[in-house]
């Protein structure tokens, strides 16, 4: 054999060896931050919690409520409490058809709702999650 030939396929061999362990390297390293999961920490860092909220309901009632919105950064933490006037806004809007009931067992809905309606408007970052924390129904 050749030894030119030899000595220009061991640096490619080498070459495709070390771009093979970077690029191992860069997806093992990757694949922890785009999971998604938030740990407890960064929950507790990035969330927001509304004052309470009160509204009548269709059948003469009203309830009075409070949320805890979770974001995927400070950025959208900072972005969700300027916007709290919009997320009271879209509350009463989605409240207006809802009963004593609705309250009473669709819960996951409305945070649903809220959630997906919220994040359209955002533009830093985005809500991961929309949780009650406080409910009162009279």
């Amino acid at each position: 054999m050749n030894p030119r030939l030899f000595k220009i396929m061991i640096g490619s061999l080498v070459v495709i060896l070390i771009v093979g362990i970077g690029a191992l390297i860069y997806i093992l390293n990757s694949s922890d931050e785009t999971d998604g999961e938030l740990s407890i920490e960064e929950m507790v860092e990035y969330s927001f919690t509304t004052e309470e909220m009160n509204t009548d309901l269709k059948n003469g009632g009203f309830v009075q409520i409070q949320f805890n919105i979770i974001t995927d950064s400070k950025k959208a933490r900072a972005e969700v409490q300027n916007r709290s006037f919009q997320l009271k806004n879209i509350f009463i809007k989605e409240s207006v058809d809802l009963t004593k009931t609705d309250f009473q067992q669709g819960l996951s809905d409305l945070e649903t709702n809220l959630k997906n309606q919220m994040n359209e408007l955002m533009n830093e970052g985005k809500i991961i999650d929309v949780y009650i924390i406080s409910k009162i129904l009279q």
